[in-house]
């Protein structure tokens, strides 16, 4: 789904960028060599940011063998 139509940045490349490191709308537009341009997708970018950090630090807790409340509170 394209979430910036000014740069063609798609959910993927957030998704991507998260991957490589990218904590910051700022850095996920790097990521992909551009940067904000009207600014209207950025609200839409940071959703798309926080939900992939979400679900990267998740996966980071599985693969420690963490589950339910300890992983929760290591999170908190």
């Amino acid at each position: 789904m394209f979430v910036c139509s000014c740069n063609m940045l798609t959910d993927t490349d957030v998704d991507m960028a998260v991957n490589q490191g990218a904590t910051r709308p700022k850095e996920v537009y790097a990521a992909k060599g551009c940067k904000a341009q009207c600014g209207n997708c950025v609200p839409g970018v940071l959703c798309l940011l926080r939900r992939a950090l979400r679900q990267a630090h998740e996966g980071q807790g599985a693969e420690l063998g963490l589950s339910g409340g300890a992983e929760s509170s290591l999170l908190a």
